[in-house]
């Protein structure tokens, strides 16, 4: 990062000698931003950003945020690695993975968005015809559905696995459909897929829509799921690490913020207006009533990642022949930017500042 340094000396012949004596030299810092551009995944989970921004935390860090939307976390790879992203965030993948195997410095940083008791924000939709008709009433008639995930080989995928396993079935006993999140309420709405896993606020839409029905929220389908993250680019680490650091503690400050909103599940907390403002002011979902009714997402205000759920999906793709090379999950991983904002963040009190 930039920064330009002067000292100016406080003169004038009949103030010489008492200012300078009393305050010698009176320096000042003047901070030039630095663009950090991040990719977003169009999920409710975005909001710890968007947060940072609008309430001056990235500012204050000296950094100016340029958001940049993707289908899914997947797809950011390549930028990320090709230094044209310093930011990538969304479900873990095997892409991820792959591209570490094959020295791309990548790394998962930060919790971005996980599914504790109350937190199911990427609920198991089915198309509400089918449940009126009797064609679905529980997770065995998931047989045969067209499914729509987000990306072959992420987190999502590996949430669908656990659903099929409460019905006895194999993920080959499902036909999966990639789409965006937004794109889910149409493809529901249309017939052209019969359930989806949807990450909010879309899954809300769908159902207001009468397009779905909520049949399961993924807290209950795998509990504690670590379904989206951070994740900082090999540059970004290497040549700006400082304005990483800075980044992270401007997050998390954001993330606590938004863990002051949460109430039961829902934005119905002591700060839910002003996080509900900023979501309907950064997506395109421009009605607050949207927002308070979803389920909200789970967001460590620590930042700490749930390392056992990383393992945990890591050997799904693995046994879905997704990962190539050699790779472990912690090479993908690199806590030390969440460990520098808690040192000066301190740990997370409600309410606090």
């Amino acid at each position: 990062m930039e920064e330009i340094n002067r000292c100016t000396r406080i003169g004038g012949r009949a103030l010489v000698w008492m200012l300078n004596a009393a305050l010698g030299f009176f320096c000042y810092t003047a901070q030039a931003e630095t663009e950090v551009r991040i990719g977003t995944s169009n999920s409710s989970s975005d909001v710890g950003f968007f947060i940072a921004h609008k309430k001056g935390y990235f500012k204050q860090e000296g950094i100016n945020a340029n958001f940049i939307p993707f289908d899914s976390a997947g797809k950011m790879v390549a930028p990320l690695g090709t230094g044209q992203l310093e930011v990538g965030s969304g479900a873990p993948s095997a892409a991820l993975y792959n591209a570490v195997a094959r020295g791309v410095s990548i790394k998962i940083v930060a919790d971005k968005g996980s599914t504790p008791p109350g937190h199911g924000f990427q609920p198991l939709l089915v198309r509400k015809d089918l449940v009126d008709g009797g064609r679905f009433k529980g997770f065995q008639d998931l047989k045969g559905l067209k499914i729509a995930s987000g990306a072959t080989g992420i987190s999502t995928a590996s949430t669908l696995n656990e659903a099929l396993k409460k019905g006895g079935l194999a993920f080959k006993d499902v036909q999966v459909v990639n789409l965006g999140y937004p794109q889910h309420v149409v493809a529901l709405q249309n017939g052209a897929v019969d359930a989806s896993l949807t990450t909010e606020p879309s899954a809300t839409v769908a159902v207001k829509s009468g397009a779905a029905v909520r049949f399961a929220g993924d807290d209950t389908i795998y509990p504690d799921h670590q379904l989206a993250v951070v994740i900082f680019g090999g540059s970004f680490i290497k040549s700006n690490a400082e304005t990483a650091k800075k980044f992270m503690r401007a997050y998390i400050r954001a993330v606590r913020d938004y863990n002051d909103a949460l109430q039961d599940g829902k934005l119905a907390g002591p700060r839910a207006d002003e996080v509900i403002s900023i979501l309907t002011e950064f997506t395109k979902i421009k009605d607050a009533n949207v927002y308070r009714s979803i389920v909200a997402h789970g967001t460590n205000p620590d930042g700490r990642l749930n390392m056992s759920s990383l393992e945990k999906d890591f050997q799904f793709f693995k046994e879905q022949g997704l990962l190539e090379g050699s790779v472990r999950v912690e090479q993908a991983v690199d806590n030390s930017f969440v460990e520098a904002a808690l040192k000066d963040l301190g740990p997370y009190v409600r309410g606090g500042k």
